[in-house]
């Protein structure tokens, strides 16, 4: 077992589904003390993918876990660089390393609030170390039904097959649409944004096709020779990405809705679909050439189309007995934009993890995920909006500010999300949090512990109708009180 590691506690858990999300919380239970299965409706593993943002904030438990933080260490971003274009290929921002660009931010380059991580990288990871411990995960297990006794104090699951499996707790990390929202009562209807997310990687080597790519898309000439850069493209109503690694490219392009997309990582679509839409909604300047030769030379059923529909923050993410609880997407779904979707995802698991251990036994369960839940919803619904004000500066960018102070063109990547810790928060506000909720003090008046969202901030219901009327007439989308920096 890790570093940190608990005796054990007779708690039995059962989760749904092997996301980062599903996996962080079966390894940190495990070290929690608990015992842990896994339920997985896909037959193998799944490596797809291609990247995302990995916020401090989530990588802070690895302390327990030398092999892991040296592996995560091994598959980083080092020495990478940053450069900003106009969609139409004019170049706003001169390559920059990602340590100065810190540096210029007033962050510590050695400590960033997170780094780009390849998801095929860090998912084998995280499944190399569930298998590592033991933890058993029953795959071609399609769950289609939660349920749970308060009078046994169980909950459970049912499958496709009519097979029954059940525990003392069932974490549901089955991502948007999960079954358990018919019993948690979370579900919240999804509205379409308009948008949607052309992603695709690839190998690296498909550059030499054709030479002019190759030449604008080559890794970046650094100290220590060829080194990863990340170019961003920002245009009217439109932001692209692309990566240069070794040994994998990936770019992303969000866009106005065409018609053959799905809020699904498995809907791919052909070059062809890409190149007759990719020009629509962007106005009289068309996007670059050489972005447009990027796309065609992508190989076969590699471009994903993923529909990015809007939901309002889910009002409950545990069942009225407290022995289903939600984590990651099945809890709160994140726009690309906010560079948190994976971040949350795995402070959720951590977190859930440590107050099940704090709970101590299995009699304490539902009160512990009660107390999770509130530790956990403002922060995570204050994040959700930050991925809204994000993707506004991207599709929406202001080039007289960017011209005189680059930092105008990056999302924000703010202090109260990276800095946070959900362990230590778990383990120094968890009693105070439960004398609150006994004592029936509602959520937005809970002071009894410190913020880990927006210093200054008091919860307010917010929706997706009211972010969408603003982005509709010009107005900046509004954060609310408190400092978002």
């Amino acid at each position: 077992m890790p570093d940190g590691s608990y005796p054990l506690t007779g708690i039995d858990v059962l989760i749904v589904g092997t996301g980062l999300a599903g996996l962080t919380a079966a390894i940190e239970c495990a070290r929690k003390g608990h015992s842990v299965r896994i339920l997985e409706r896909n037959a193998d593993i799944n490596t797809a993918g291609d990247m995302y943002f990995m916020g401090l904030s989530a990588t802070r438990f690895f302390k327990h876990w030398p092999a892991m933080a040296k592996q995560y260490e091994e598959i980083s971003l080092h020495d990478a660089w940053m450069e900003t274009y106009k969609h139409d290929g004019e170049r706003m921002v001169p390559a920059l390393k990602v340590a100065d660009r810190l540096r210029d931010a007033g962050l510590d380059p050695d400590t960033p609030p997170g780094k780009f991580q390849m998801r095929p990288l860090v998912y084998t990871m995280f499944m190399l170390q569930a298998q590592k411990l033991g933890i058993m995960i029953k795959h071609s297990t399609r769950v289609v039904g939660y349920w749970e006794s308060e009078k046994r104090g169980r909950a459970g699951v049912v499958t496709d097959t009519g097979k029954r499996y059940e525990a003392d707790i069932v974490i549901a990390a089955d991502g948007v649409g999960s079954k358990s929202q018919k019993l948690v009562g979370g579900q919240v209807r999804a509205m379409r944004s308009g948008r949607a997310m052309w992603r695709a990687a690839f190998p690296a080597s498909y550059l030499d096709s054709n030479k002019e790519v190759g030449e604008f898309f080559k890794m970046h000439n650094g100290e220590t020779g060829e080194e990863p850069i990340v170019r961003t493209w920002l245009g009217p109503g439109t932001y692209a990405l692309t990566l240069t690694r070794h040994d994998t490219f990936v770019w992303i392009m969000n866009h106005d809705v065409s018609g053959s997309e799905s809020e699904s990582w498995e809907n791919t679509v052909s070059v062809e679909d890409v190149l007759d839409n990719m020009d629509k909604g962007v106005g009289p300047r068309p996007w670059a050439s050489i972005f447009k030769q990027l796309v065609k030379l992508t190989p076969p059923k590699t471009i994903i189309n993923f529909e990015l529909l809007w939901r309002n923050p889910q009002p409950s993410w545990a069942s009225p007995v407290g022995r289903v609880v939600q984590i990651g997407d099945a809890a709160h779904s994140f726009l690309p934009a906010s560079g948190n979707g994976a971040t949350q995802a795995i402070e959720d698991a951590v977190s859930l993890a440590s107050c099940l251990q704090l709970g101590g036994d299995r009699e304490k369960v539902p009160e512990a995920v009660r107390a999770h839940v509130r530790l956990r919803f403002v922060r995570t619904a204050c994040a959700q909006k930050v991925g809204f004000a994000n993707a506004e500066l991207l599709q929406d960018t202001d080039w007289s500010k960017v011209k005189l102070d680059p930092r105008q063109a990056q999302p924000k990547l703010p202090r109260w999300v990276w800095s946070h810790d959900p362990e230590v928060y778990a383990y120094e506000n968890y009693h105070k949090v439960l004398e609150s909720m006994r004592n029936g003090v509602p959520l937005e008046e809970d002071d009894s512990i410190p913020p880990n969202y927006p210093p200054g901030y008091k919860y307010e219901a917010w929706s997706i109708e009211q972010i969408m009327d603003d982005m509709r007439n010009g107005r900046p989308v509004d954060l609310g009180a408190g400092d978002w920096s």
